[in-house]
């Protein structure tokens, strides 16, 4: 009988296998290596770091009308916590692109290394795989040449995921909240994070944990919403903004009268919030009985508690989250956001290049395939402009993607719970 590749190739990757703990720290080396090196010798693209550092000029001076805080690309678009992080940069980095290159150099280092404790935490990933978080040359630029918030975002983001993991829910939303104040492509998060909530906490911890993040984000905004509170909520927290199409990479293919038209926007967003709804009631709480009755246990759980006078003396957190199922409903329900999104700039790939890896690897398509759509949505956030064809490309390879997240098996809620043996 002659002998199964498959098989073969397995037993040649299972004979120099190591651990994933040791992998992960050599990759961590070599990427600062050549993190260092694209520093060195690759030319920093000017894009938003002069516009940041006039905007950061300007509240350090006492503006405080978020109307006015503009840079050379436009005026200030983002929470009160963009402007105490970039100056906090520009203290560290008198300004000089050169020291802040370095400074986001550690920070790319630190968000890795955020991201491979996370998929430790999970192992649903083979140790070689962990490779690809190192491979994508968009993400190097957008860090160390570009010196974009959504590093700074996405890094928090991160870090209130391993939060999670560890259980430390208060501490965690403080995190969430300021990304959130950093850039507001946090809150594509915000919907699996409040469905974990449900399921992981009673009343109490929900309360306290959406207190704690509405609290940090009033502190943070308290300067302008003292002074101009209108200009710095309709500023800040602008969810209609309307992305030139040019820089569409995911709808590039639509025609821009209708990517501008409010009809496109619409349909997208009920795309959005129905493939929400329907992962979570059929795939997320599914050894729940489903989303109706998941919500009605906990409305039940809650009457009973204010009914005698427990609601707050009770325990915060109900039962112990599996650190499987926290990250699968993070990651796929960022992704769905990123499917439906109506518009996708470069810098925004940061947003869900971590979780690729993890979210192919959760799907049962063969690995060859896997790798296949891997490289084929780097490539088309490598082809600039984007086309015609490199946008329809991306969106097929994404709802390939979500098809595959949609059969794949589901796996256990909580801690000590077994899988289930019936078919999806």
């Amino acid at each position: 009988m002659g002998r199964n590749p498959s098989r073969s190739t397995k037993t040649l990757i299972d004979r120099f296998k190591i651990s994933k703990g040791k992998f992960a720290f050599l990759l961590l080396c070599l990427d600062a290596i050549l993190v260092t090196l694209i520093i060195s010798y690759v030319p920093y693209t000017k894009i938003d770091w002069d516009a940041y550092m006039s905007q950061v000029d300007g509240f350090l001076s006492g503006e405080r009308d978020y109307s006015k805080l503009k840079g050379d690309t436009g005026p200030l678009v983002y929470p009160a916590g963009f402007l105490y992080v970039y100056s906090l940069v520009k203290f560290i980095t008198g300004g000089l692109v050169f020291p802040a290159q370095i400074l986001f150099g550690i920070l790319y280092i630190v968000n890795l290394a955020l991201v491979q404790f996370i998929y430790i935490r999970t192992d649903v990933v083979p140790w070689w795989v962990f490779g690809l978080l190192s491979l994508s040359k968009r993400v190097h630029s957008i860090f160390v040449l570009r010196l974009f918030n959504d590093c700074f975002a996405m890094t928090f983001l991160h870090a209130s995921m391993a939060l999670l993991l560890c259980q430390k829910w208060y501490l965690a939303l403080l995190l969430f909240s300021g990304a959130v104040s950093i850039k507001m492509n946090v809150l594509l998060f915000a919907p699996p994070l409040l469905f974990l909530m449900l399921k992981g906490l009673s009343f109490k911890g929900v309360f306290l944990s959406l207190l704690g993040a509405c609290l940090l984000q009033i502190n943070l905004g308290l300067p302008f919403l003292s002074s101009y509170p209108m200009e710095y909520i309709s500023r800040a927290f602008n969810l209609g903004r309307v992305f030139i199409h040019f820089w569409s990479v995911n709808f590039k293919f639509v025609p821009e009268k209708v990517f501008v038209s409010k009809e496109f926007a619409s349909a997208l967003l009920f795309l959005h919030l129905t493939t929400l709804l329907v992962f979570a009631h059929y795939k997320w709480s599914k050894y729940e009985g489903g989303l109706i009755y998941l919500l009605r246990t906990w409305l039940k759980d809650t009457v009973s508690k204010l009914a005698s006078f427990q609601l707050f003396s009770c325990k915060s957190r109900l039962r112990m989250l599996n650190n499987e199922h926290i990250v699968t409903v993070m990651f796929v329900g960022n992704f769905i956001g990123i499917v439906f999104a109506r518009s996708l700039h470069y810098q925004f790939y940061s947003w869900y290049f971590y979780s690729l890896p993890f979210l192919l690897w959760k799907t049962t398509f063969p690995t060859f395939i896997r790798l296949i759509l891997f490289a084929g949505v780097e490539l088309c956030w490598n082809v600039y402009p984007s086309t015609f064809y490199s946008s329809l490309l991306l969106l097929c390879i994404h709802l390939c993607i979500l098809w595959g997240l949609w059969m794949a098996p589901v796996e256990p809620s909580y801690v000590g719970e077994k899988k289930s043996h019936t078919k999806d």
